[in-house]
């Protein structure tokens, strides 16, 4: 396609500039068109020189009547020139550019953009970018809202515009419309070539907008498309009939009926999506987002003792031991009455007694494997694996997800503590449906949250030392293992010696951290649960899956370093039993967002609340990380505008219900399979 065409054999321009394009991913016609601006100028006004004011961007539109270089007392070379218009005069200077008095021409009309400074005594128009009017020519630089691009060294927005505008004007009617006509028309949109147009040169306000408005549309339903495409495959690919997991009433009653808590609402709605998903005749692909405590590990229980008594084997997969064993444990207390084979399987455990879970597992006499990634290594294998549960998907790779997936096409639960805003999870988890826990159990308490000055520092320290003689426990964060020189935060090791013997010498302290071995780790946490230690100071290690019921404070150093919804997770490693729980954020200095930040911690409680303000404040790639979460790199949408992101979803559900393969829309599927791989699920 001549959009492919390599901009070496279409640029008037030397090999050096072609080779930073590259470096910028813009090699051919089309990356060149799709090099979106990353803003714009409105350059559309010019001001008089009269009302010039200091240190303002301004364009000035008038004539050079002088323009000279001379080498100032340090050897530097700098053009000065006198600048007029109708209403004054003003000094114009370049520094180390003594070719403008060639290229420059004098006493013929050229616009200026720039800032006037003060220096020397008079204000002087310092470096301006300029642009030569010339009849019949179009402005690109001056006199209209002008497109600003990402640059690099040698490659100027400026200079992109000269290059780009003949590009667009020669090859844009190559570009095919491929969103259908009715999708257009509901929603409103413009036709491509002319956004493309408009978002590099636009003819107006309005017309920049609609340009934002079609172009974001475009990148967030094509990424739908191909998440619910990618969903539709999976639930129509495999032999799947025999995945059929009907509902078994009578134990889940029974399970239900010897918990020692009722199920909450939201837990009760959860349950049945998912019992409801096992008995499709296609496999479940469900995420169950909930808030820290909210309960989602017992409707994984309840869905994984439904498919065992259908006669099905279930994994269950965590990303570390702590949070592994601890599901272990669960499983085994609340299903203790019906008699199951659960097994747990980790990197740790030894070698004779691994190769025994593996052969349980294959002869299908283990009903219920518990355990880290170590579930599916060379040698795991499953007799009849219908139910597989992730918790925290977003720690595992996609080859280790695919993995699970592969050992006959089980169903998928998945399951996260990281709450999540729906126009992001729709985006992050499009290809699976999503279950909603926003309901805490009763009796849960509220924490009490607050920001510490340093000055109130030992004050805490005592009244914490209060609390544990009451016999409660405490978490201390700290964001390093070891000190850094780097960056003036404290460390678990350091925070841990001087609180053990200037602060709390009375009282039993220990650290925890990465990279410990795992041994010693477990030691720890069944000590600080047995209330051996009194004070746990520790890495975001206990971020995730310690429930420690009588810790009832968590203070956190260096805030300002966490994500709401980091510090949402730390603080709900308190509050988890029957005493008033708190959670102290102590900071360093604060910037205007780390102050909106703790503000909001200690206004919110809402998981899902404090996730929405998160996204706003610092967007999702710098939330939840671009690699980790497969947050696609969008050029002009927002993850943050829910309402496109709804319209996008809606839309695309509406395609591939009609037809999920796309053979009605030959452009649409040809444009998904041009898009490159941004959605790390594929």
């Amino acid at each position: 396609m001549i959009q492919d065409k390599s901009l070496e054999k279409v640029l008037s321009t030397t090999k050096g500039h072609i080779q930073k394009l590259s470096n910028l991913g813009v090699n051919t016609i089309k990356d060149f068109i799709l090099y979106f601006p990353r803003t714009h100028a409105d350059n559309s006004e010019y001001t008089k020189i009269a009302d010039i004011i200091t240190n303002e961007t301004v364009s000035i539109k008038g004539k050079l009547t002088n323009l000279f270089t001379v080498t100032s007392k340090y050897g530097k070379k700098i053009t000065q020139g006198v600048f007029t218009d109708d209403t004054g005069v003003i000094q114009v200077a370049w520094f180390s550019q003594p070719h403008l008095t060639r290229l420059l021409p004098r006493n013929k009309e050229i616009v200026l953009t720039g800032k006037a400074k003060y220096s020397f005594g008079k204000i002087t128009f310092q470096s301006p970018s300029y642009e030569i009017l010339k009849p019949y020519e179009e402005q690109l630089h001056s006199g209209r809202i002008v497109p600003v691009y990402h640059e690099t060294e040698g490659i100027s927005s400026k200079w992109i515009r000269e290059k780009l505008k003949p590009v667009i004007d020669g090859y844009i009617e190559l570009f095919e419309e491929h969103l259908p006509d009715e999708i257009r028309q509901q929603h409103q949109l413009i036709g491509l070539k002319r956004a493309l147009k408009n978002i590099h040169f636009p003819e107006s306000d309005e017309m920049l907008d609609q340009a934002y408005k079609r172009l974001s549309f475009d990148e967030l339903f094509i990424l739908q498309l191909k998440v619910l495409q990618k969903k539709w495959h999976w639930q129509h690919s495999g032999n799947i009939q025999s995945k059929v997991i009907n509902t078994e009433e009578d134990h889940l009653k029974e399970a239900i009926k010897s918990l020692p808590f009722e199920l909450t609402g939201a837990q009760k709605r959860s349950l049945l999506e998912i019992l409801n998903d096992l008995k499709k005749p296609f496999p479940m692909n469900r995420m169950v987002q909930g808030d820290v405590g909210s309960g989602k590990t017992i409707v994984a229980i309840l869905a994984a003792l439904n498919a065992v008594k259908n006669g099905y084997q279930v994994a269950v997969m965590a990303p570390t031991e702590i949070l592994a064993k601890q599901h272990y444990k669960n499983f085994i207390q609340l299903l203790s009455n019906f008699s199951l084979n659960i097994q747990f399987i980790a990197g740790s455990t030894p070698t004779k007694q691994k190769d025994e879970i593996i052969r349980q597992m294959k002869t299908g006499t283990a009903d219920i494997i518990i355990g880290t990634h170590a579930l599916i290594q060379e040698k795991i294998g499953f007799k009849n694996l219908g139910l597989a549960i992730i918790d925290e998907q977003h720690r595992f790779g996609v080859k280790q997800r695919e993995t699970l997936k592969s050992f006959g096409t089980p169903h998928m639960l998945s399951m996260t503590a990281t709450p999540i805003p729906r126009s992001l999870a729709i985006t992050i988890y499009g290809d699976q449906d999503l279950s909603i826990i926003d309901e805490m159990p009763a009796g849960r308490q509220e924490i009490v949250t607050k920001v510490v000055p340093e000055t109130k520092r030992m004050q805490a320290y005592r009244w914490i030392e209060d609390q544990i003689a009451k016999g409660r426990q405490a978490f201390i964060i700290c964001p390093l293992i070891d000190e850094s020189n780097a960056i003036e935060v404290k460390s678990v090791i350091q925070e841990y010696a001087y609180l053990q013997e200037h602060i709390f010498p009375n009282l039993e302290l220990t650290f925890l951290h990465g990279k410990l071995k795992q041994e010693e780790k477990d030691l720890i946490m069944q000590d600080f649960k047995d209330n051996k230690i009194n004070i746990l100071v520790s890495t975001s290690v206990i971020e995730v899956g310690i429930d420690i019921p009588n810790a009832t404070i968590m203070l956190i150093e260096g805030s300002e370093r966490f994500g709401l919804s980091q510090l949402h997770q730390f603080r709900g490693r308190v509050g988890r039993g029957e005493h008033k729980s708190y959670c102290f954020l102590f900071t360093n200095a604060l910037s205007e967002e780390g102050k909106k930040r703790m503000d909001a911690m200690e206004r919110h409680t809402s998981g899902f609340k404090l996730s929405e303000i998160d996204l706003q404040l610092r967007g999702p790639g710098e939330v939840y990380g671009v690699k980790q979460s497969g947050i696609p790199d969008l050029k002009m949408a927002s993850l943050t505008d829910s309402k496109t992101v709804e319209k996008a979803r809606s839309s695309a559900e509406m395609i591939i219900n009609e037809d999920p393969t796309l053979q009605k829309y030959p452009k649409l599927l040809e444009r998904i399979e041009q898009t490159q791989k941004v959605y790390i699920n594929d």
